[in-house]
């Protein structure tokens, strides 16, 4: 933690933003420094509870119950801490604004204030803020500017697994995630999340191995599909971990390039452990997918599928190949199709000769390969 920082942790309501910043809060008292959270939404003794609950207690982490910056000002002066977490923005107000907390006004004019007193007295601020419902920060804009680093917490109330990513970083990288697990005693970080996510697979129809990159961090991740003839019109098309106008573009490709009918069918497309999908080197997994299911065929036993698809059905190349591969091997994996440039360049420099690489240039080539008849 860097003396004079903010960092902005944005989320859901109810997905563990208050249990990664009590947890944090605690790591830091036992680390020997002074720390300062004050609440707008509990009480002190919830948080006491809370506490006990996820081992979160220490003789130096002090916690306040206030939503009146004046007074949460006062606390920071006396207290001088090292570390203060705000939780949350939305709850704080100044007497002196004439509009209800929550308001653009208010949240602006109090994140200001509370940059102010941080960066003049050294101290390390934690700032925890809720989401729209289209999943951006409540609040003005400004607020993303002012900070120094602004952390988004994924995952959805009912999802097993949450992910915090960097959306904006000045003292380091935003190619870098974190996942944990909630559990009884709260947050809990996953040091091998590829493992985790593979545990509970069953080889079928409708499901394939994708190895995705959240920043640098490799994971593998199983893709779900079920493709069923439906009488009513029009079908449904329904993901909630793949982007839906994505989905309905590569559903579009197959329909054209390899006439794979559904359009009397309902598609169904899920990333198990409830993790989001953005990035476009999962199209041909969930391609391949959606093909498996809709054709009744099972894949090529322990094989994974990466690439780009194109409007055109070709193909097209990824980063980080080398690291996808890598991870997929280090989870057992033998057989791998990915874009013929991918191939290529793997295949100069000689590494991986002791896995089956099947190089392809548009889908029908994918899925000949990752489909043996």
């Amino acid at each position: 933690l860097i003396p004079g920082s903010m960092v902005l942790i944005v989320g859901d309501p109810g997905i563990g933003k208050s249990s990664l910043t009590l947890r944090v809060c605690a790591n830091e008292a036992r680390a020997g420094r002074k720390v300062l959270y004050v609440t707008g939404e509990e009480s002190v003794q919830q948080v006491r509870m809370r506490a006990d609950r996820i081992d979160a207690v220490s003789e130096t982490l002090m916690v306040v119950s206030e939503t009146n910056l004046e007074a949460i000002e006062k606390h920071i002066l006396d207290l001088k801490p090292d570390v203060l977490v705000i939780d949350s923005i939305q709850t704080v107000f100044r007497p002196d604004i004439q509009s209800a907390p929550g308001s653009v006004s208010q949240v602006r004019e109090c994140a200001v204030e509370i940059l102010r007193v941080a960066k003049t007295n050294g101290i390390a601020a934690f700032i925890v803020g809720h989401v729209t419902k289209d999943g951006t920060l409540a609040g003005p804009r400004v607020l993303e500017h002012i900070v120094d680093t602004v952390l988004y917490f994924e995952g959805g109330n009912n999802a097993e697994y949450r992910m915090l990513r960097a959306i904006k970083n000045r003292f380091g990288s935003t190619n870098e995630i974190g996942v944990f697990e909630m559990r009884d005693v709260g947050l809990v970080d996953v040091s091998d999340a590829s493992k985790l996510f593979l545990s509970e697979r069953q080889d079928d129809n409708g499901s394939v191995i994708v190895p995705t990159v959240e920043g640098t961090r490799p994971l593998l991740v199983e893709i779900q599909a079920l493709v069923a003839k439906t009488p009513y019109v029009p079908p449904k098309r329904i993901s909630d971990s793949v982007d839906l106008k994505r989905l309905q573009l590569l559903l579009a490709v197959l329909e054209k390039k390899v006439h794979l009918a559904m359009g009397a069918c309902d598609v169904f497309v899920k990333a198990a452990g409830g993790i989001r999908i953005d990035e476009p080197a999962a199209d041909l997994g969930i391609c391949v997918a959606m093909a498996s299911s809709f054709a009744s065929r099972p894949l090529r036993p322990a094989t994974v599928a990466f690439g780009e698809v194109g409007l055109s059905g070709e193909i097209r190349a990824v980063s980080q190949a080398e690291n996808r591969v890598r991870e997929a091997k280090r989870l057992g994996f033998k057989s791998i199709v990915l874009p013929q440039k991918n191939y290529e360049q793997l295949l100069a420099d000689k590494k991986f000769t002791d896995m089956t690489l099947y190089g392809v240039s548009n889908i029908t080539e994918a899925l000949s390969s990752a489909m043996p008849r």
